[in-house]
């Protein structure tokens, strides 16, 4: 026997809502169609699937069994159609993401996993920028949405923005090393001690040194690596003190975080709209809906980030 998959939804729904009315609700059917929908597919099972009462509706034995095995069947349609879908070619342009690398290889990740899973259709094209770059790529036109650090020149570009999350800096070291029982300190303390630390040309780097201006304290610099992850293991196993976003350090690792007393080291991370997203717009095109689509799937991202998947590469900021 054969069963329509649609029907199949409807009687998922019929025991959700507890009525063949508000499984019809659901679907947007008619009570008369949805009835005779439950009738065509008791009568093709053989058997009743519905208990019906003044109260409702419940399953009868045969009817939990078709419940139970028609959600695998639903979810295994879905994933075949993802799978397949993801095979064609998208219909619309893709949208490109800009931001640094602490959000590109942190929740960046999480919301690109759960957003292509929900708009198979819809292809991202992200890279990694620093702050200053996005901003001009942005105010082109030629980025739908990117993530900047919250400083006067973002402020000022006149680009819609919204505070999407934190990334302020801390001091990280050996636990029981030379920052236990501190609960912080300033850079130029910090730099009193051997460091490890990103490469030169790294975003978090450079944002450092020119906040730090022409004065700044000299560094010694046991190692510098390439991403952070590797920066934070360095820090933890005690070859030196760190200085990192908070997002990426891992509770779980044997260390001691100290606050950054430095004023610029509060930063807030901006959720950027580029000057063609038309978020607000009432004509929004299918691009505009899915660059709206992808803006809630990093607000979600950046509010749940687990903070054991934190430690992750640096890149431009």
């Amino acid at each position: 026997m054969r069963y329509d998959l649609d029907d199949l939804r409807l009687f998922l729904d019929i025991l959700a809502e507890g009525s063949i009315t508000g499984g019809a609700r659901r679907v947007h059917l008619s009570l008369p169609s949805a009835s005779a929908r439950v009738r065509a597919l008791e009568h093709n099972a053989g058997v009743a699937l519905l208990i019906r009462g003044r109260r409702g509706v419940r399953p009868t034995p045969a009817g939990t069994t078709l419940a139970r095995h028609a959600r695998d069947v639903l979810a295994q349609t879905a994933r075949l159609e993802s799978a397949v879908a993801s095979y064609t070619r998208s219909p619309a342009a893709p949208l490109t993401l800009l931001g640094g690398g602490s959000a590109i290889q942190g929740f960046v990740q999480q919301a690109l996993v759960s957003f292509l899973r929900a708009h198979p259709d819809v292809d991202v094209r992200v890279s990694e920028s620093r702050t200053p770059q996005t901003v001009r790529t942005l105010t082109d036109g030629e980025a739908d949405l990117g993530i900047v650090i919250d400083d006067e020149e973002a402020r000022d570009c006149g680009l819609d923005m919204e505070p999407l999350g934190d990334d302020s800096l801390v001091v990280i070291g050996q636990a029981g090393g030379i920052l236990a029982g501190r609960t912080g300190l300033s850079y130029s303390e910090v730099a009193e001690h051997p460091l490890v630390g990103l490469d030169a040309d790294s975003s978090l780097r450079r944002w450092i040194e020119k906040n730090l201006g022409p004065h700044a304290p000299v560094v010694r610099y046991r190692t510098t690596v390439a991403g952070l992850n590797v920066l934070v293991a360095l820090a933890a196993a005690g070859v030196g003190l760190a200085v990192v976003p908070r997002r990426t350090v891992d509770p779980h690792l044997p260390l001691d975080v100290c606050e950054l007393e430095d004023p610029w080291a509060r930063r807030l991370h901006l959720l950027a709209w580029g000057a063609k997203a038309a978020r607000t717009s009432s004509t929004a095109t299918a691009k505009a809906t899915a660059t709206a689509a992808l803006a809630e799937h990093l607000r979600r991202a950046a509010s749940s980030e687990p903070a054991s998947d934190r430690a992750r590469p640096d890149g431009p900021a």
